[in-house]
């Protein structure tokens, strides 16, 4: 049951950060669940090294969303930060 929830709770981070976000990404439903999961695992990796969290908690939902908000601006850095339309 724990994979399943990982899962959902993964894709509900990824659509919210895709939502908030601006711009468009084309990521289907796996890689909006890696997006949320990845979100996830280093708003905890940062919260224990900042000491917001313990090991073994769960990371803040608001913190995983903000991290996987993060990633997505990456992720379109890393993907093709300029397009034809974009000033030099």
């Amino acid at each position: 049951m724990g994979i399943i929830w990982t899962i959902v709770l993964g894709f509900v981070i990824g659509v919210i950060a895709k939502l908030v976000h601006p711009g468009r990404e084309n990521m289907g439903f796996f890689m909006t669940v890696l997006l949320g999961i990845a979100g996830s695992f280093l708003a905890g990796v940062i919260g224990q090294f900042l000491g917001w969290y313990t090991a073994g908690e769960g990371a803040g939902f608001i913190a995983s969303v903000i991290v996987a908000i993060l990633l997505l601006v990456i992720y379109g850095k890393l993907r093709g930060g300029s397009s034809p339309d974009s000033p030099k």
